[in-house]
C-alpha cells in the first residue's frame, strides 16, 4: 500500500511538472510562458566584481583621514573596464560622432546614406542613418556637400581643410528617474494626470505634461580638450604632449584625459546605444546601460576584495620587496620619473589587483557618477550607496563638484591610496583625469 502511494505520488507529480510546460495554464499559475532566453557573458575588456560589503572611510593606520567616518555598506555585484577607457577607444566615439554628423548631411543630396522606408515599405521619420555606405572623403562633391563641417577658410593653418572639431556634438535623450520617482510626481489615477513638476534639461521648473517631461536631452561636444596638457602647468613645456597625445598612433593605448564628466557620461550614453543596437539587430534583449561608476562602486573595486587596505595591491607601501615601485605617482617632490614614466603611461602597466583591475591607483584619476559632499559618508544608504545631482547650468560651482578617485601620474602617495577623496568641476577638464565604464549584473551572481 505505502509502495503504491509513493508512486502514485511520484506520478503525480511528474504530471504537474509537465502540464507547467505546455503552452495551456490549466488553469494553474505557470507564469508567461516563450519568453526570450537569457544568459549574460562577460563583456569584452570588463572584470566581475562580486557583490560584498566593506567599510568605506579612512584606511588602517591612515592617520591623515582620521577625521573621516567609516561606515559598513553593501554593493550589488557589477562589470567594470579592467584599464580607464583608452584614447583610441574614445576616437571610436568620436569617429561614429563625424560619420553620423556627416551622412546627414550627405543625405540631403544623396538618398542612399538614409534610409527612408522599413522592410515593409513604411515611412521612417525621421530618417535612420545608412552605416553601410561608404563615404570618400576626398570626393570633392562630397566635401561640397559637407562644406559646413570644416573649418572655415579664414582659420586654417596653412590652407589645410581639416573637420572642424567644435562642430562634433553628440546628442542623446535619457530619462531621469530620481525625478519620475518622487512621490509628489506620481502619476494621480483619480484625475488621470500628473500633479508634480520637473526640471527640464534647462533647469527650468515646469508642470509634467506626460510621461515625456522625465525624458532629458543632451548635447555634448565629444571632442578631448588636448590644451589642457598646457593649460594645467604654468612655465612648463608640454606642447608636445598636447599636440601629439590624442592623435597620434604611439599613444592609442594610453589612458584618455582632457574630458568633463559630462562627455564621460556622453561616451558612456553612446556605448550602450552601439551594443543595444546591435543586440536588437539579432533580436536578442538589450543589455543593461553602461555608465561611470559610483563613488563608493569604485572604492570597493579597488580594494579588490581586501577590506582594509590602503592601496589595491593589498599593502601599506608603494613599493614592492626589491623595492619597485607598484604604480604609475609622483614618488618624490620633482621626481616622477622613478616608477618608469614622467606622466601618464600605458594602461596596464603595473600589475592588476585581486579582481583583474589595473590602474586603479595612479596613471590617471578617474570621474565617478557620485556628486561630492563633504559629509556625504553621513547621509549615504548602507545599501549601494551613492548621491547623485544634476547640476543646473545656473547652480553655483559647489553644486557641479564630482568625485574624482584613484590619484594620477602628478599625486603624491596620499592621493592614489583606495579611501582619498577628491573632487573636479563636471565642466573642467584635466591632464590627469579620465575614467572607466561599469555595468550593472542581471540575475544575481554571475
Amino acid at each position: 500500500m505505502k509502495k503504491f502511494l509513493f508512486i502514485g505520488a511520484v506520478l503525480w507529480s511528474i504530471i504537474g511538472f509537465t502540464s507547467c510546460n505546455k503552452s495551456s495554464s490549466n488553469g494553474e499559475l505557470i507564469g508567461v510562458q516563450n519568453r526570450a532566453k537569457w544568459s549574460e557573458t562577460q563583456p569584452y575588456g570588463m572584470v566581475y566584481v562580486r557583490r560584498g560589503s566593506f567599510n568605506i572611510g579612512s584606511s588602517d593606520e591612515d592617520a591623515s583621514m582620521s577625521g573621516v567616518p567609516t561606515k559598513t555598506v553593501s554593493n550589488d555585484a557589477f562589470w567594470m573596464d579592467d584599464t580607464e577607457i583608452t584614447n583610441n577607444e574614445y576616437r571610436q566615439f568620436v569617429q561614429w560622432v563625424k560619420d553620423s554628423i556627416a551622412r546627414k548631411m550627405l543625405g540631403d543630396q544623396y538618398p542612399e546614406f538614409l534610409i527612408t522606408e522599413d522592410r515593409e515599405g513604411n515611412p521612417i521619420d525621421p530618417p535612420n542613418i545608412n552605416w553601410r555606405e561608404r563615404i570618400d572623403w576626398e570626393d570633392p562633391d562630397f566635401q561640397m556637400a559637407m562644406e559646413d563641417m570644416y573649418i572655415s577658410e579664414n582659420e586654417r593653418f596653412f590652407g589645410k581643410k581639416e573637420i572642424d572639431t567644435r562642430k562634433l556634438f553628440y546628442e542623446y535623450w535619457w530619462i531621469d528617474l530620481q525625478q519620475a520617482a518622487k512621490r509628489s510626481n506620481s502619476y494621480n489615477f483619480e484625475t488621470q494626470r500628473y500633479d508634480g513638476n520637473v526640471y527640464n534639461a534647462l533647469g527650468e521648473l515646469e508642470p509634467i505634461e506626460n510621461r515625456s517631461s522625465f525624458i532629458m536631452q543632451n548635447q555634448v561636444n565629444v571632442y578631448p580638450d588636448t590644451l589642457c596638457w598646457i593649460r594645467d602647468f604654468t612655465y612648463s613645456y608640454n606642447e608636445p604632449w598636447a599636440t601629439r597625445y590624442f592623435w597620434h598612433p604611439g599613444f592609442d593605448d594610453y589612458p584618455l584625459v582632457g574630458v568633463t564628466w559630462e562627455q564621460a557620461r556622453a561616451f558612456s550614453n553612446w556605448r550602450t546605444k552601439i551594443q543595444t543596437d546591435f543586440m536588437s539587430s539579432k533580436g536578442e534583449p538589450s543589455l543593461q546601460a553602461y555608465r561611470l561608476p559610483s563613488e563608493v562602486e569604485w572604492e570597493y573595486a579597488a580594494r579588490g576584495g581586501k577590506s582594509f587596505s590602503m592601496y589595491p595591491w593589498g599593502g601599506y607601501y608603494t613599493r614592492d620587496d626589491e623595492g619597485v615601485f607598484l604604480a604609475n605617482f609622483k614618488p618624490l617632490r620633482g621626481n616622477y620619473v622613478d616608477d618608469g614614466g614622467i606622466a601618464s603611461m600605458k594602461v596596464g602597466s603595473y600589475n592588476s589587483n585581486e579582481y583583474g583591475l589595473y590602474d586603479m591607483s595612479g596613471n590617471v584619476g578617474e570621474w565617478t557618477e557620485t556628486a561630492y559632499d563633504e559629509a556625504g559618508y553621513n547621509y549615504f544608504n548602507d545599501l549601494n550607496p551613492t548621491f547623485n545631482y544634476n547640476a543646473k547650468p545656473d547652480d553655483p560651482p559647489v553644486m557641479k563638484r564630482k568625485v574624482v578617485r584613484g590619484g594620477s601620474w602628478k599625486d603624491i602617495a596620499h592621493f592614489i591610496q583606495t579611501s582619498t577623496r577628491s573632487f573636479e568641476y563636471q565642466d573642467t577638464t584635466k591632464s590627469y583625469i579620465g575614467f572607466r565604464c561599469v555595468r550593472s549584473t542581471f540575475g544575481g551572481e554571475f
